[in-house]
């Protein structure tokens, strides 16, 4: 559900609820009245997911091409393996990035040290398009350590950046397209500028509660907030609150989204069906799991 507000606001969005095999996600982004914010075409947050011992997630392996997978997670460990044989556990504070470019499998699932025992997890992923001329790049994995975040503190602000630039900072994380997301923890009171450096910009609220200077309303948890380009935004806590900043230059062509796949031309997305349909893409090495294409995928 969305609706239009006014003047530096140009939407707000409450996500819809999916489930995905035992656990529930809220989905910002894609929205029946907005799409992409910048290059980011996905939104998802999920948690807090609380399992008893012998239980866990189990995300089974699936394909991407012409994306990029951002994970971000606030609690828990997750494990991530792929058909590049990249294998990798995340734990809070860190990133995962996959550049799916011309097609990866990949599987996310509970570390067995943490099944044992159960757990919880609470996280956000976002996709980001690839540019048209990188839709077909070589797929590739990274991992970043918390320390290996750039981060703004003081004034009642803890800043984290995720991916692109912001402030005059870089994150190591590989992109390909003029873009940011960060993770801002703010005080209660504190106030946080969301320069126009970048030409479309939003803010999902984690916890907590703000308000936008200037304009009237209070945003709760789970409200993305879609704001007009080249407004002048200040954020301020009325508690103690996260909340995802991200955005980036929207790019020039429309993008198609069918089931796990992201393109420029559906073509590519029809060839990637058929491909995981006759399983000739490449298996992840130690998960053998399949899952089918959807019934209306077609």
């Amino acid at each position: 559900m969305s609706y239009l507000s006014n003047a530096d606001i140009e939407q707000v969005i409450l996500p819809s609820t999916r489930d995905l095999g035992g656990f529930s996600v809220r989905r910002a982004l894609p929205a029946a009245m907005r799409q992409m914010v910048g290059p980011f075409i996905f939104l998802d947050s999920f948690g807090p997911v609380r399992f008893g011992a012998g239980d866990g997630i189990d995300t089974r392996p699936h394909p991407h091409i012409g994306l990029s997978t951002l994970t971000y997670l606030l609690e828990g460990e997750l494990l991530h393996r792929d058909s590049e044989s990249y294998v990798q556990s995340i734990s809070p504070g860190e990133v995962n990035l996959m550049v799916a470019g011309s097609g990866i499998v990949h599987s996310e699932r509970t570390p067995e040290h943490i099944r044992k025992y159960g757990g919880e997890l609470t996280g956000l992923q976002s996709w980001i398009a690839l540019p048209k001329q990188v839709e077909d790049t070589a797929p590739l994995f990274q991992h970043l350590g918390a320390g290996e975040l750039p981060t703004v503190n003081g004034e009642g602000i803890n800043m984290k950046l995720l991916a692109g630039t912001l402030h005059g900072r870089r994150s190591p994380a590989t992109t390909f397209s003029d873009l940011f997301s960060a993770e801002i923890q703010l005080e209660a009171g504190a106030r946080y500028r969301i320069d126009g450096e970048h030409t479309e910009r939003a803010i999902f609220v984690v916890n907590g509660a703000i308000e936008i200077v200037g304009q009237d309303g209070t945003y709760g948890p789970d409200r993305l907030i879609v704001f007009k380009p080249d407004a002048e935004i200040v954020v301020k806590a009325t508690e103690p609150t996260r909340f995802l900043a991200f955005g980036g230059e929207p790019l020039p062509e429309k993008r198609f989204i069918r089931w796990n796949f992201v393109a420029t031309d559906q073509d590519r997305i029809r060839h990637a069906g058929k491909l995981w349909r006759q399983r000739q893409f490449p298996g992840v090495p130690g998960d053998d799991e399949f899952i089918p294409l959807p019934d209306n995928f077609n």
